[in-house]
């Protein structure tokens, strides 16, 4: 069953220029997308993107948890999934929630779409 859909739209240059904020690169992405994406702009506002986005499928915003609790890593073949960490973690396992993430870009824009899905009733 569907619990949330969200999507958001970043511009790219606007993550890069805030790339130059040691805090706003801690605050906002984890340890292990840093350590993968932190020379690019592009990655990292897709990442920036699906956090937002499944704030807006959870229906809350981002309270309760922080950004850098969520990590939105790729697998060998560049498909984009979460991992979740801290509150985030406790949040989506007592909800039964699954996160399935889609991400594109141009050159001057990133885009995310995330589906939460439960087998429980709301």
């Amino acid at each position: 069953m569907v619990y949330g859909i969200g999507n958001d739209l970043i511009e790219i240059d606007r993550i890069k220029k805030s790339m130059e904020n040691g805090r706003f690169m801690s605050f906002c992405f984890s340890q292990a997308e840093r350590a993968a994406f932190g020379g690019s702009a592009q990655k990292l506002a897709g990442c920036f993107a699906a956090k937002e986005s499944l704030a807006k499928a959870l229906g809350t915003g981002v309270r309760g948890f922080s950004m850098e609790e969520i990590s939105v890593l790729r697998d060998e073949l560049g498909k984009p999934y979460f991992v979740f960490s801290g509150n985030i973690a406790a949040i989506m396992k007592e909800h039964g929630l699954r996160a399935f993430v889609a991400l594109t870009n141009t050159a001057g824009f990133a885009l995310a779409n995330v589906l939460l899905e439960t087998e429980k009733e709301r």
